[in-house]
This record gives structure tokens, sequence and C-alpha cells, in this order.
């Protein structure tokens, strides 16, 4: 067995900070050539092991996510500062990954190479210029670091026609497998995303639609935290019916994947023209929200019954919910709701594995999208190298 380390560095929707993972990943050198179809990519992947050896997670500087939110919501911005906040990412997790190296003993030249996500800005991957945009200069990271960095992972896959997203559906294929009933497992990032794992069936993965983006915009605005720890003010609302059947009017949620979505559709804004349906309390929203989140989840979920023990695995940070979790049971009477960690993989890290995983299929010139998943035309292997040198 080949064994190799490689780094694997996320900032997803919500900003709360740089996932940076370590990651020893182990494989009997797959042939190229079988590579020819998504079915034969999971024998590439079955040989495939990935351990975690460590972990941290890195501060996202305030003014840093300010000027990104902005962005991303829409507000005026010019390319002198495009460029700027592309510099500060891209020394951020260069930052990161030198705090990563110091925290885990190794060095430098130990490591194969990094998997960097970058913090997506816009994502458009429907009409007929579709794009996505992706900060943090991966040349600074690779210059400042020493190690090979693998980044802009998103844009071949749409170049062949496909959504750009989600790619960790094929990474989840190498962590669990489906003997006779239904494995899908959910990260509530800003976004939820679902990976559906059946025996003998190919892989479905797509965005259900908003996480914890509203509930963390939300909790913000009212509290001045950056989310609702322990659902507290959730817990002291009620759901409101008639703001609910407003925000499941949208609709994305009918679409038939392959799909995918960001904070370009869901944001304060559409926000604020769901609540001019009524007036409601500060909890009662933050509580209806809550339940948006879970019921939109258990709706797709749901589609994907089949055997006689499904499973449901949740991570990211949605998976500290308490009310988003005891709803996903109550939902869902017929799964088995757990989380990643209790399969062994933490609940906080699958993102941040997963782009050390592409990182590495890209590295060995592996294929790593599906296309049945993003819609893509047909296999690739995502991201572009930057060299050490």
């Amino acid at each position: 067995m080949d064994k190799q380390l490689y780094i694997g560095i996320m900032s997803g929707t919500s900003m709360d900070g740089v996932d940076c993972v370590l990651t020893e990943i182990s494989d009997q050198k797959p042939d190229k050539e079988v590579e020819k179809n998504s079915a034969q990519i999971t024998d590439s992947v079955e040989n495939e092991q990935i351990r975690l050896i460590a972990n941290l997670d890195y501060p996202m500087p305030d003014a840093l996510k300010e000027q990104l939110l902005a962005i991303c919501t829409g507000q005026p911005t010019d390319l002198p500062t495009i460029g700027k906040i592309d510099h500060l990412l891209g020394q951020l997790y260069a930052d990161a990954i030198h705090a990563l190296l110091k925290h885990s003993g190794y060095q430098a030249a130990d490591i194969t190479a990094i998997g960097n996500h970058g913090q997506t800005v816009f994502h458009q991957p429907t009409g007929q210029t579709p794009f996505t945009i992706q900060l943090g200069d991966a040349n600074i990271i690779a210059a400042q670091t020493g190690i090979t960095t693998v980044a802009d992972f998103r844009r071949k896959d749409m170049a062949l026609g496909g959504q750009g997203a989600p790619l960790v559906p094929a990474f989840h294929q190498t962590l669990f497998q489906s003997i006779d009933s239904s494995i899908v497992v959910l990260n509530i990032g800003g976004i939820a995303n679902i990976s559906v794992l059946r025996p003998n069936e190919p892989v479905i993965g797509y965005d259900t639609g908003v996480g914890n983006m509203l509930l963390d915009s939300w909790c913000q605005k009212i509290t001045g935290n950056s989310f609702d720890k322990s659902a507290t003010l959730a817990k002291q609302g009620k759901v409101n019916q008639q703001l609910l059947d407003s925000l499941l009017s949208e609709s994305y949620l009918s679409l038939q994947p392959p799909k995918s979505t960001g904070r370009e559709l869901f944001n304060p804004e559409w926000l604020e023209t769901h609540l001019k349906t009524g007036h409601y309390s500060a909890p009662d929203i933050q509580r209806t929200l809550t339940e948006y989140t879970a019921l939109t989840i258990a709706n797709d979920v749901k589609k994907y019954t089949f055997g006689d023990k499904p499973e449901l695995l949740v991570c990211g940070g949605g998976a500290h919910n308490p009310l988003i979790m005891q709803r996903l049971i109550e939902l869902l009477p017929n799964w088995n709701v757990l989380t990643t960690e209790d399969k062994g993989v933490d609940i906080d890290n699958m993102e941040a594995m997963a782009f050390a995983w592409l990182a590495h299929r890209r590295i060995n010139h592996l294929s790593s999208n599906l296309p049945e998943v993003t819609g893509a035309k047909k296999l690739a292997s995502l991201g572009v190298i930057y060299p050490n040198d």
C-alpha cells in the first residue's frame, strides 16, 4: 500500500473559520485505464483509505469576513477590492497551513500536496454563462508553504456542462458502503447537501437547500452571536406556519437534480421578502428557520428510503444543533439518524478531508467528479496544480 500525506483546506458558506486537516491517504495504485465511466470509479476508490492525522480550526478575521459577506450579498465592489481579498485569503490559508504543521509536528517536506477549496463568493451554475468564483490565491499558498497546491476544483466540471457541485459524493464512496439499505450522508453547512448511496445504484448528490446560513445571519442580527448555540434562540419561539409556507414556496426546492445553490439565493434579502408576509417575533423566526432547514432536508431524504435499515449520517456545523437533529429524527421515523462521528469520521472535518482526497486524485491524474451527480458530460480529474517550485 502506498501512503502519502495530504492537507485539506475548507472555508465554507458560513465563513466561521478555516478548517484545516492533515490526512494520510493509502491506496493500491489503480489502473488509470480502468476509469472510463462512473461505475468504474467506485472500483478504483475501493482500495483507498483516508485517515485523519491532525486538524485545526483557524480563525478568519472579522474584517475579512465582513468584506466577503458584502461581495456575496451583492453589495457594490471593484476589481482592486477583489484582488486584495484574493491576496489576503491566500495569505490566510498559508498561515493556517503553517499553524497546522506546527500543531501536528510534521514538516512541509512530508506533505505531497494541499487541496484548497478557496472561498466561494459567487456560484451561478445555470444560464447562458455558467461560472463560479473561489478566492484565495493558490500561488501564495504554494510559494509560502513550499507545498504543491491544488485549487480551482469546480470550473472544469462546469466547463463540461456540470454544476461544479457537490463534489464530495465521490469522496463519500471511499468512506461508506451501502450493502442492503440506503445510506445518505448529509452535510449541514451554510447550505445543506446530500450524497445518496444505495446498493448497485449510481450515487446521487445535490444541495437540498439552505442549511445554517439563514439561522446564523438572523441570530447574529438579533443577538450579536455568530450562531444559535444549542438552539437557544430557536427554543424560545414557535413554528409560524404562515412564514414556513412562504419559505417552502421557493422554486429551487422543486427543481430536479443535478442542482446546487448558495448565498446568491438564500441570503438575508431573500428572507426579508418572506418576512413581509406577516408580523413575527424574533424567536419565532429563528424557530421557523430551523424547521425549514430540517423539513427541506427530510423531504428529500425520504425519497431515497430503501431497505430495512436506512441510515442518515449527519456532519457539518448543523450536526451540533440539537433542535435540527431532534427534528430530523422525528421527521424520519424509518431512518437511523446518526452523525458521521458514529462511523468514525469527524463531523467538523468531512469537507476539508474531501479536498485533501480531491488533491490526491488530481496529483495522481485520477477522475474525481461524478457526472450523474453534477451533470457533467464526462469524467474529469478536477483541480489546477500549483507547483511548489
